[in-house]
Formats: C-alpha cells, structure tokens, sequence
C-alpha cells in the first residue's frame, strides 16, 4: 500500500473518532509533508482523497478544515434523508387548503366517465394527441404558441431533462451552465459523461460575455439556462439578456436547454427562450412545483427535427408516463385547475418570502419576491457546514451550498426552501436560522 495511504486512513480515523471536531483547522500542504515525510504534492493528494471521502473542506486561501459529518455533502436536496419531524428547509414541496379534494374528485370523474379501458394499454411514446394538445394550449396562454407536434409528455421536468440529455448528448460533450445552478442538471450530466463549465453569475444573471468567451475557445455544445424564476437565485433575465443569450447560441451553434420549472411563480415575465428561438430551444417544465410533486408529469417542447430522437430516450427510460396521471393532469390543464392553483401559490409563496424578509433583516438575502427559496450569502469566515449540522441538531434541514455549485469550490452560501411546512413553523425556524448564521458570525 502507498504511504500516503496510511496518512489518509490515520487522518480519516482521527475525525470518524472525534478528536479532530468539526472545524478543526488542519495542517498546510507544507507542514504536513514535513511532518510525514512525504512530497507536498503527495501532501495534496491526501487531502483530496479525504475531501473525495466527504472527511475536509479544502477552501482555496483559508486551509483544510474538518467537516462536520451530520452534514455530508448534497445532504439537504434529498428530502428522503431529512427526519421525519424536522422541518424541512431543504426541499420544496409547496401545498395549499383542498388539493387532497381536487384529487378525490379528479379520480371520481375519471372513474364514472374516463375511457378506463384506454387507460390499461400502452401509449405513444410522447404522449396522446388529445393530452399534448391540452399541454399546447396551457404552454399558449404563457406565452409559448406551439403545436401539438412538437410536444412530448414525461414523467415529470427532471425526466424531461434527462430525456433530452440522453438524446442530443454525448460523454465528453460540453454544457455551459451557471455557476451556480439546480442541482438535479448537474447530477445528470456528470452520470452521462457530460463536461460541465460554469458561467461566473451576476445579481441579475449569468456573465454572458463569459459565455461568448467560452464558445470562442471550447466546442461548447449547449447551455442549460432558467431564464424565468432561476433556482436558487430568483432571477429573471429581462427581454434584452434573452436575446443576448440567444444571439450567443445561434451564433456558436448551441443548443438551448431552458428549464421554466418554477416559471408559473413569475407574472408578466418576458417570452420564454424557445419562444425567441424556436428552432434551438428544448423547452421543459412540469407540475411537480406548480400542483403537487406526486404529480409526476411534465413536458418537453422542441424542435420538430429532434423529436424521435427524444421519443426514443422515453422508450428506453419509462416508456411513457403513466396514462392515469396524464388524464388528471389534463383535465386539470383545460378545465383551469391547474391556473387557479398556481395563482394561489404565487400569493402564498409571497406571504412567505415576506416572513423571510423581515426575519433575515440587515442579512443579504437573494430571492425572487414571489419565489419558494431563498439564497442566503454568508461572511468569508462563515461555516456554511457548521451552521447546518447546528440546525440539524434542532430538527431544522437546510441546504448548504454545496449541491448547487459547479465550480470546484462552492461559495459560503445557504439555500432556504421556504414551501414545505406551515407559516408559523416557517417562522421559528428562520428565527433558528438567523440566531445560527449570527453565532457563528462570532465564533
């Protein structure tokens, strides 16, 4: 066994043991290599095999700390690992009064007078005709005018962009994205081989001249972009950075990816990115946000050339989305359902982002003032890891900025989600926020 792997499993030892606590500043490059004996370089190959290892966080100009293990890394998107009665700020599940009736009545309906036979067999690929025609007509009324031809239902947005990163991707292939970004794109990429490379981010949008600049030294093949209610910084490009990127794409030849999932939160955006270029954008949104994540239905709109290919990576993934959940989400479409409920969310997450506000006050909080999350910059010296295992220990789950970064090191950051429990717990555990982000501001 190499030496230093010996360093590594005595290092690993020492903190899985608790002598070295969370925090615990340890040795530079320099001083560990003279301690062990070892080349520096070697010195920083133990490092990076105990930050692989989720042990350290190496911060570029401060050193190597012990991270605090109740806080592993991508720990706070994955609601499965937050306790069952935690209250949960690391995932947004966003209910209002009476959707549990919609539902009842939905399945009645469909029960004494849907074509229940129909709904047994197979189904196209992309859809039935009558559904992607419903989905046509609610995309119209938000702005994207688009035939049904070009729509394909999936099993909700994540499906849709793994359809169409299966589709029109190759490994090694490279995706701009920004730097900051949702981390269920990225998750997806980095399994299918993909290389990311991130876009410096501004307070109101990616640094598109760094997009320029990339396109003119890399064969950049797309750009994964949320132009309207971006997740986790709330932005919404106005009407000349759209056309801006999008100059960029057909320009460099890049295929657009535009992810509209938390759109529905944004009044009077501008027109979405397929809408000004049709013939490079894949489109994709769902209801997972917008109605109920149970729901799990969504849809992808593109170019009319690239539809078998994605019809395609749906036969070898799901094969269809599930005909009963389909039929409700359609009626749901045309019968204004689904328009009434995102209204009411759009209120609700408002009323939220309100208590925020005035409970973060003086903290420099970034967010949409009618969107489900927000991002919350801490101070240089700040242990975004420390400040989440503190929570935990409260019952509190909140999301560092970890699985959010595309960059090598991630900025000390936390991403509040602000739609999954009741008002007055919401409030308790931003004031649990707040007192831990200004402890530590002193620690």
């Amino acid at each position: 066994m190499p030496r230093y792997k010996g360093v590594v499993d005595a290092f690993a030892a020492r903190i899985r043991g608790g002598q070295w606590p969370a925090g615990t500043r340890l040795p530079t490059h320099r001083r560990l290599a003279a301690d062990e004996g070892i080349a520096v370089v070697t010195a920083s190959r133990v490092y990076a095999e105990l930050e692989a290892m989720g042990l350290v966080s190496c911060e570029q100009g401060r050193g190597t700390f012990v991270r605090d293990l109740a806080a592993a890394p991508g720990e706070g998107v994955d609601h499965q690992s937050v306790a069952v009665d935690a209250i949960d700020l690391s995932f947004n599940y966003p209910s209002v009064p009476g959707q549990a009736d919609l539902l009842r009545h939905a399945l009645r309906d469909l029960a004494t007078t849907g074509d229940l036979d129909a709904l047994l067999r197979y189904l196209p690929q992309r859809g039935r005709t009558h559904d992607r025609a419903a989905v046509a007509r609610h995309l119209e009324r938000r702005g994207l005018d688009v035939g049904r031809e070009r729509v394909l239902i999936v099993n909700g947005s994540q499906q849709g962009l793994a359809v169409t990163a299966m589709a029109l991707f190759r490994p090694g292939d490279v995706i701009a994205v920004d730097a900051v970004t949702y981390p269920g794109f990225t998750m997806l990429a980095r399994s299918l081989g993909l290389e990311l490379s991130p876009l410096p981010v501004t307070d109101t949008g990616p640094d598109l001249r760094a997009l320029e600049r990339l396109c003119r030294q890399r064969p950049v093949r797309a750009v994964y972009a949320m132009p309207t209610m971006h997740n986790p910084l709330g932005w919404v490009l106005d009407e000349s950075q759209r056309t801006q990127l999008v100059s960029i794409a057909q320009r460099h030849g890049l295929t657009i990816i535009e992810d509209a999932s938390y759109a529905y939160l944004a009044e009077d955006a501008p027109p979405p990115l397929a809408t000004l270029a049709p013939e490079t954008t894949v489109y994709v949104s769902g209801l997972s946000k917008s109605i109920a994540t149970g729901l799990r239905i969504g849809f992808v709109v593109a170019p009319v050339s690239l539809v078998p290919a994605l019809e395609r990576a749906i036969r070898v993934t799901t094969y269809h989305t599930p005909a009963v959940t389909a039929a409700i989400a359609c009626r749901w479409l045309d019968d204004g359902t689904v328009d009434s409920l995102e209204t009411q969310k759009r209120d609700d997450a408002r009323r939220r982002q309100s208590i925020a506000r005035e409970v973060l006050t003086g903290l420099p909080c970034v967010g949409h003032p009618s969107s489900y999350f927000l991002w919350l910059p801490l101070a240089q010296e700040a242990r975004p890891d420390r400040i989440a295992a503190s929570l935990a220990r409260q019952r509190i789950a909140v999301a560092t900025a970890e699985p959010f970064a595309t960059t090598p090191t991630a900025p000390r950051a936390l991403r509040l989600a602000l739609g999954s429990v009741g008002l007055a717990e919401l409030r308790t555990a931003l004031e649990a926020v707040r007192h831990e982000v200004d402890r530590d501001a002193y620690r």
